[in-house]
């Protein structure tokens, strides 16, 4: 049976916090979450186009800034929700980078994995005393292949876009399985849960590729990919199903032609490796300065 938006739930009273929403998968997301009651807040870098893509939503929204390639602006967002003391029924990682020449963060870190897995890492856990139902990570078909490259973390001496965009997707996994297994082992009611979109033509296979390999995209998005509107549906029932399980990886049934509708899907053997998981979520505490407390936990 075709998951479809007709089979999101009523979500009046719910709170969610979408990254990336101003755009693509993420404002596709967001529409359909406001459609059908809640209440959305809509986390984006530039608020100039926050604004123009909110005039477009019919329901109930909010703007706050997040760039997640620097750290001093997730902690801020962190705050201003804390002193709102408000609940977040749920966290909607969705935003990244793909494929850019390497550059750095903020705090010095390649773009790809500080955008895509540091950013949202750090944001996770400074955030989950205030979730209530389940996080949401959106990974990659493209996380397949992928390892963490820990002896050149930064690509500082051989940097490949390609190869290190799969390590953000990669770590993605990674994160989101083991913060299953910390809930679970905790008697953690709140849901970790992983959404791929499949080929989705979107603005992120655009604004990062360069050259050759932007013509190529453009070309994919044109002739192969899907509308950005049925790529969201993985998140969509990633994060309003109640069927959904904690641990789940929500993917397009025809997952290796990366097209079809929601299913569960089996992530890369590799990236249910525990340890690697424990070393990544160790590593990212280190780099981040962000700790997950026994007292976010138990809920």
């Amino acid at each position: 049976m075709r998951w479809t938006e007709e089979q999101v739930p009523a979500l009046a009273g719910k709170t969610f916090l979408v990254t990336g929403a101003n755009s693509g998968l993420g404002f596709e997301t967001t529409k359909v979450l406001a459609r059908k009651g809640a209440h959305v807040i809509m986390a984006v870098r530039d608020l100039g186009k926050g604004e123009a893509a909110r005039r477009r939503i019919q329901g109930s929204t909010e703007l706050r800034r997040l760039d997640l390639a620097d750290l001093d602006s997730v902690r801020a967002l962190s705050k201003a929700l804390h002193d709102e003391r408000g609940t977040i029924d749920v966290l909607v990682n969705n935003a990244g980078v793909m494929m850019p020449p390497r550059r750095l963060s903020a705090q010095g870190h390649e773009l790809q994995f500080a955008a895509n897995h540091l950013g949202h890492f750090a944001l996770t856990l400074l955030v989950l005393d205030l979730v209530t139902e389940r996080v949401v990570t959106v990974s990659s078909g493209l996380h397949r292949g992928g390892r963490i490259h820990y002896e050149d973390l930064d690509g500082a001496r051989e940097y490949n876009r390609q190869a290190f965009y799969s390590q953000s997707k990669f770590a993605n996994v990674l994160f989101a399985l083991e913060l299953d297994r910390r809930l679970r082992s905790a008697g953690d009611a709140r849901r970790s849960l992983l959404a791929h979109p499949g080929y989705s033509a979107t603005n992120l296979q655009l604004s990062g590729p360069t050259g050759a390999l932007r013509g190529f995209m453009r070309m994919g998005n044109a002739m192969f990919a899907m509308p950005a509107a049925q790529g969201a549906l993985n998140i969509l029932y990633a994060a309003t199903e109640p069927a959904a399980e904690s641990g789940q990886f929500i993917g397009p049934d025809r997952w290796r032609e990366m097209r079809g509708w929601p299913s569960v899907v089996r992530p890369d053997p590799k990236a249910t490796d525990a340890a690697d998981a424990r070393r990544l979520w160790e590593l990212s505490q280190q780099l981040t300065d962000v700790q997950l407390s026994g007292a976010d936990l138990r809920r």
